[in-house]
């Protein structure tokens, strides 16, 4: 249930008919829309069902496996279940037949830099590892190439988590055999549209402890006032700050991270920019130390880390303004992050689809003294431009993501840098933000 745009729906369905199973594919999108995955299909025998859903197909059959888009309330699969029939996910899927030791990371930030991180190091203290997950890459294609001795680092999302069938009673699932760590970096408001509110948003998230065993590692957030009040009922909890807080296991001190006092790297050898960059590479190295890595292997590999794109990636001199594209923001705290971390002034790009129940009032607060002028776009710019402009914030608005950047440009004064941090979602006109960050790139004028 659910092809989609991005490889996961396609690669669900190549694994289900590679065991011999008969599959359907439906999806409300039509094969117009959904061309490029069905094209990436073309090798596999499947019955596509498009344009719509029919009944028939979740009542009369053995399995629905549901796109994590899906939520699990679904009438149709509320249909499937009251017919007997299994509801299960992509990531369950997974969970289920990996052979490999597993590191499970979420988070409403961070999530995917930790869990890129954690890869960089177990592959730097000389393990074979792979990384998928939400990240962008189902890696249920890979199981024939997965062993015992292999780690996998999975990105996991909350629609992933609260997907997952019911735990077995005492509240674990029976595929935690395999999982040596897990790790939620912190839990902020997000997502609200689907899951109601900030605290069914954190039950989902929380659902990540349902995935340990005894011996598991579990490494949060310390400094987050969520997940630093999380009871940790299997494996051993890691708490990491870089504030010093009380309890923390894993922390920042004298210009290192150190866990339980044990040296891991130099935090001067950490070339991203950023302070939640540290944030991450703090927690990921905890993870890395506690499941076996040499920290004499793990300190320079801080060094040698680079960052995913569109976090707060330095794009150099463009037109004689120096160019942050931080394109992953969706919401108005990583918004709020990357100010925290950017050099002033700043003129600000902001803009997309808003999400449901996200106020911008810390967003504008967090701005005064740091963004001398904001240039909002898309379906949420007359609503931006008259929060910034309340607070005595110079605000302009535009349609298109090009025209910001054209505006930006002519407001721009000498010593400002542009930032670019939409801190709304992207389906106003992109299908993800990638791709609006990728109109943001394109619309720039050349690197100088």
């Amino acid at each position: 249930m659910g092809l989609g745009l991005f490889g996961g729906g396609a690669e669900t369905a190549r694994h289900l008919a590679g065991q011999g199973l008969r599959v359907t594919v439906t999806d409300l999108r039509s094969a117009d829309l959904l061309r490029e995955s069905i094209d990436s299909l073309a090798d596999v025998e499947l019955v596509y069902a498009l344009g719509g859903h029919r009944e028939e197909d979740f009542v009369d059959t053995d399995l629905v496996v549901a796109n994590p888009a899906v939520a699990p309330g679904h009438p149709l699969l509320a249909k499937a279940r009251a017919a007997g029939v299994p509801v299960t996910s992509e990531m369950a899927l997974f969970l289920e037949a990996c052979p490999a030791r597993l590191v499970l990371v979420t988070g409403t930030q961070g999530k995917s830099s930790t869990s890129h991180a954690v890869d960089h190091f177990l592959r730097a203290a000389g393990f074979r590892s792979h990384l998928g997950g939400n990240i962008g890459r189902s890696l249920l294609g890979s199981l024939g190439l997965l062993g015992p001795e292999d780690w996998v680092v999975l990105e996991i999302s909350s629609y992933q988590l609260e997907a997952l069938p019911p735990p077995l009673r005492g509240g674990v699932h029976g595929f935690a055999r395999n999982v040596a760590a897990v790790c939620c970096t912190n839990v902020l408001a997000d997502h609200l549209e689907r899951h109601g509110s900030v605290e069914n948003y954190e039950a989902a998230k929380a659902r990540i402890l349902e995935l340990c065993r005894p011996d598991s590692v579990v490494v949060l957030g310390g400094d987050d006032p969520r997940t630093s009040r999380w009871t940790v009922e299997r494996g051993r909890a890691i708490f990491c700050s870089s504030t010093g807080a009380p309890g923390a296991r894993a922390r920042l001190e004298q210009g290192e991270f150190r866990l339980d006092g044990e040296r891991l790297g130099a935090v001067s050898d950490l070339g991203l920019p950023g302070n939640f960059q540290r944030d991450n590479t703090l927690a990921a190295l905890a993870l890395a130390r506690a499941v076996g890595a040499d920290p004499a292997r793990l300190a320079p590999a801080v060094a040698t880390l680079q960052g995913l794109e569109h976090r707060l990636q330095d794009l150099g001199p463009r037109g004689g303004l120096r160019v942050w594209d931080n394109g992953v923001s969706t919401t108005p705290d990583s918004t709020i992050a990357a100010l925290a971390s950017a050099r002033v002034p700043v003129v600000l790009l902001c803009g997309g689809q808003a999400k449901a129940g996200l106020p911008l009032e810390e967003l504008v607060a967090a701005s005064a003294g740091r963004v001398r002028a904001l240039v909002s776009f898309g379906a949420a710019r007359e609503t931006l431009r008259e929060a910034f402009s309340r607070a005595g914030i110079p605000a302009s608005a535009v349609e298109t993501v090009e025209q910001a950047v054209q505006e930006a440009y002519a407001q721009a004064r000498h010593g400002d840098e542009l930032l670019f941090s939409p801190a709304c979602a992207s389906f106003d006109r992109y299908r993800n933000f990638k791709d609006r960050a990728l109109a943001f790139r394109s619309a720039l004028p050349p690197a100088t």
